[in-house]
């Protein structure tokens, strides 16, 4: 006898848990910049071009349509990424005002002083993935160093597991303050300027 199919009841939809974007508040601001940019500015820009160029002829064979298709293209995913990070922003402000093992031990936004086993010290900030900027020695909060700094104190010792080897820091300092973070500053040959725009082309801004 051949066994009936049985159809499984529905789950019903799937909730998809939402993953927050821990950033400080300089480092939204340089994503909303950014994003303002594209949207206002570079987007208006660029399929102006296009649209001068589509008028020139034969598209398929025409580079300034090619690359300003292409160009639209990396904006638009540029701007949807840009609008995920924003609306999973998690704003934390080092500045805020902490009390008890909060205002002592390293969480997101602390700066700390830590020194290796040679002596030799170091200071880095704990920031989100979108501000990393190691020149700065602004570090992001899910990279091994920052994992290890993670609630520690001054006088802690704690062990860094990295890609090189493990390594044991001693934690001099922890502090909170202002994190200065870069400010998002409009690209070199951005369609936008003035000099990118093609002959013929009238620039955005003009009415």
């Amino acid at each position: 006898m051949r066994k009936g199919f049985t159809r499984k009841p529905d789950p019903g939809p799937v909730e998809v848990k939402k993953v927050k974007n821990y950033i400080t508040p300089d480092g939204l601001r340089r994503l909303v910049d950014e994003r303002r940019f594209l949207l206002t500015r570079e987007r208006p820009a660029v399929t102006q071009v296009v649209s001068w160029a589509a008028s020139n002829g034969d598209r398929s064979e025409n580079a300034d349509y090619q690359y300003g298709k292409r160009r639209l293209r990396e904006i638009d995913r540029r701007i949807r990424f840009l609008t995920k990070r924003i609306d999973a922003a998690e704003v934390v402000d080092p500045e805020r005002p902490r009390t008890g093992q909060a205002a002592t031990r390293a969480f997101f936004g602390a700066t700390v002083r830590y020194a290796n086993a040679a002596g030799t010290e170091r200071v880095v900030s704990i920031v989100g993935t979108d501000e990393v900027d190691l020149k700065r020695d602004h570090i992001s909060w899910v990279s091994p160093l920052a994992r290890a700094l993670m609630k520690a104190a001054a006088g802690d010792r704690v062990v860094l597991h990295a890609p090189g080897g493990t390594e044991n820091l001693d934690v001099l300092e922890v502090c909170y303050k202002r994190i200065p973070v870069e400010p998002f500053r409009e690209p070199p040959g951005a369609e936008s300027s003035s000099k990118a725009q093609p002959a013929g082309v009238p620039h955005p801004d003009e009415g």
